[in-house]
């Protein structure tokens, strides 16, 4: 057995002086206290990680068109001590990317066919015509764990969640799988170009059920705006308050969560009605995306004499 492997029975917590594991061991001092040292060092860099991302989540939560840039200028006015490299592989981990044209939004596979966005300008009317998802990072007391919902548009009613401990295309596809076997399928199914939405695996399932597929448009920051609403409620009407500490405690906190926001929590963009009711109802919902000054905007008004609503410029000050 090599020295190496024998330095690996040597533990700084045994109650036994680390002189005589050296000893007994058959090990220098010198290379096992480098090894310790080193182990030492790998932790609070950790520690550390687990500290940034918290706080990157937060506030790209609340500024979703934060970049790495000026994430890394936040960071550094909290007291951290970081470069731009460091927040990018953070940023990376999480899914994150800033919502504006240029180097840092995200990119599909360069495999996996990307299909147009075709909601712009078209008014969303009735239950089940628009649905959309997303992926976001949702941080534990240890860890951090991937949260995949997806959404009505007319309504804003979750039709199904799932969380992950990774961001592979699996978990995507069995929400999806659920929300179709629970709600029918939609006419027109709206992600962004993630990767896990391009996969062959999640397209594969809207093209079984001839549903029309959607995709954000490469720096509309306001393609998908119903989504990244619902992540905005979902952590700073849950998450954040209750610091979950693990993907156990985080199921059950988010499935009574989910019921409370569909079934109970009046919402500003359907008049104060809940998700399930309009969403059963068919009245009192709707959205429309428009282009305003060549850019993707939503504006508030009514859709003819129905008082359906399209309530999607209310970003910062809408509940959803």
């Amino acid at each position: 057995m090599s020295p190496a492997e024998r330095a690996r029975w040597i533990e700084r917590e045994d109650k036994m002086p680390l002189t005589m594991q050296c000893e007994l061991a058959g090990v220098a001092r010198s290379t096992v206290y480098r090894r310790l040292e080193a182990a030492t060092r790998q932790e609070c860099i950790e520690e550390e990680d687990d500290q940034l991302r918290a706080l990157i989540d937060e506030e790209y939560t609340s500024r979703p068109f934060y970049g790495s840039r000026r994430m890394a200028v936040f960071l550094r006015g909290r007291g951290h001590r970081v470069n731009r490299k460091r927040v990018q592989r953070l940023m990376r981990e999480m899914g994150l990317a800033g919502m504006a044209p240029g180097p840092a939004t995200s990119k599909p596979h360069p495999q996996h066919k990307v299909y147009p966005y075709l909601l712009r300008g078209v008014a969303v009317t009735r239950p089940n015509q628009v649905w959309s998802t997303d992926l976001t990072y949702i941080r534990l007391a240890r860890g951090f764990a991937y949260l995949v919902a997806i959404i009505d548009w007319y309504s804003r009613r979750v039709l199904a969640w799932r969380i992950s401990n990774s961001m592979d295309a699996s978990s995507c596809v069995d929400c999806l799988e659920d929300a179709l076997r629970h709600h029918g399928r939609p006419e027109v199914f709206n992600s962004d170009q993630g990767s896990q939405f391009t996969s062959d695996a999640f397209t594969g399932v809207l093209k079984r059920e001839d549903v029309a597929i959607s995709m954000d448009g490469r720096g509309r920051a306001l393609d998908n705006i119903f989504v990244e609403r619902l992540w905005r409620n979902v952590k700073y009407e849950d998450v954040y308050l209750k610091g979950y500490a693990n993907m156990a405690e985080l199921t059950v906190g988010l499935a009574q969560y989910f019921a409370f926001y569909n079934a109970e929590r009046p919402h500003q963009a359907l008049g104060y009605e809940t998700p399930d009711h309009v969403y059963r109802a068919g009245v009192g919902g709707g959205a429309l995306i428009v282009d305003k000054f060549g850019d993707a905007d939503l504006e508030q008004e009514k859709i003819g004499s129905t008082g359906q609503r399209r309530a999607a410029a209310e970003v910062e000050t809408d509940t959803a």
